[in-house]
């Protein structure tokens, strides 16, 4: 099973860094959430582990050896990627963009093949696209469509997703529909999945292990339990919240009440959350 860490890894656009001497783990056959406030350097991180990224110094290894020296199409046999709002050419049908995922197990030696087929038909099967396998994806609902993305990843058969906001701009219930497939794929399939993502009760809800990042660098690793906490909305989100135990669960989950504006907040002067507030967050 593929092991992802970094080594003292830094990264940048234009001469500014982003990440900075980072060092994370990411725990084989579990569900890992990256969070942070916008701009801390979650979807730059991902991009270097999935090698779409070179490093300024340090390095992103894969089962120990230096991903960006690694083959593409070798990386590509061992990583499934789904990038942030994917788009694919009009007119495109579900089973084509599914048999995308087999490319890395191609070559002008080996062409199109029943595995590569059987491989596509499980993918859609897993995903609940199968039904929707003929028809393009312009005509999908926002949840059909993003299963069927990730049907072209697991078309590529490999033990590591890597997912970039996968529920941007799904509603409750496709949100709900995306996490629930992976955290199945996780449990019955083994599968390591890692995750950008903005809504910190799904990341405590759905995920094992969490790495949070503030100012390029991780603030904190560990479990949800470790993770969600007073001191961490404080001080990585700017926000005044109060954390409870989720009823029917007991995993802790954030009630945010403000923004922190520092030691005047401990006073009572917060300032209450408006409803854009929330939707922002």
């Amino acid at each position: 099973m593929s092991k992802i860490k970094t080594d003292s890894l830094v990264l940048g656009y234009d001469g500014v860094d982003v990440i900075r001497e980072l060092e994370a783990e990411i725990p084989a056959g579990k569900v890992t959430s990256v969070v942070g406030p916008n701009g801390c350097g979650k979807s730059t991180l991902l991009r270097a582990m999935a090698r779409l990224m070179k490093p300024r110094r340090g390095a992103v290894l894969l089962d120990g050896e230096q991903i960006s020296k690694l083959p593409t199409r070798e990386v590509a046999r061992r990583l499934g990627l789904l990038p942030q709002s994917p788009e694919a050419p009009e007119g495109l049908t579900v089973r084509e963009l599914a048999a995308q995922g087999r490319y890395p197990h191609q070559s002008w030696l080996k062409q199109w093949s029943k595995e590569d087929e059987r491989a596509v038909e499980r993918a859609m099967e897993t995903t609940g696209v199968l039904e929707f396998a003929d028809r393009s994806l312009d005509t999908l609902s926002g949840g059909q469509r993003q299963r069927a993305w990730i049907s072209m990843a697991l078309a590529q058969e490999t033990e590591t997703l890597l997912l970039d906001e996968p529920t941007t701009y799904l509603d409750m219930a496709h949100q709900l529909e995306v996490l629930q497939l992976l955290e199945r794929l996780n449990r019955e399939e083994g599968r390591t999945i890692l995750m950008v993502l903005h809504d910190l009760n799904n990341a405590s809800r759905y995920s094992d292990h969490i790495v949070a990042l503030s100012k390029g660098r991780v603030y904190r690793a560990g479990p949800p339990e470790k993770i969600m906490t007073e001191e961490l909305f404080r001080e990585v989100f700017g926000v005044e919240a109060e954390i409870v135990p989720d009823p029917r669960s007991g995993i802790p989950l954030c009630i945010p009440y403000g923004i922190h504006h520092g030691p005047e907040a401990a006073n009572g002067s917060v300032r209450r959350l408006s409803r854009d507030d929330l939707e922002a967050s």
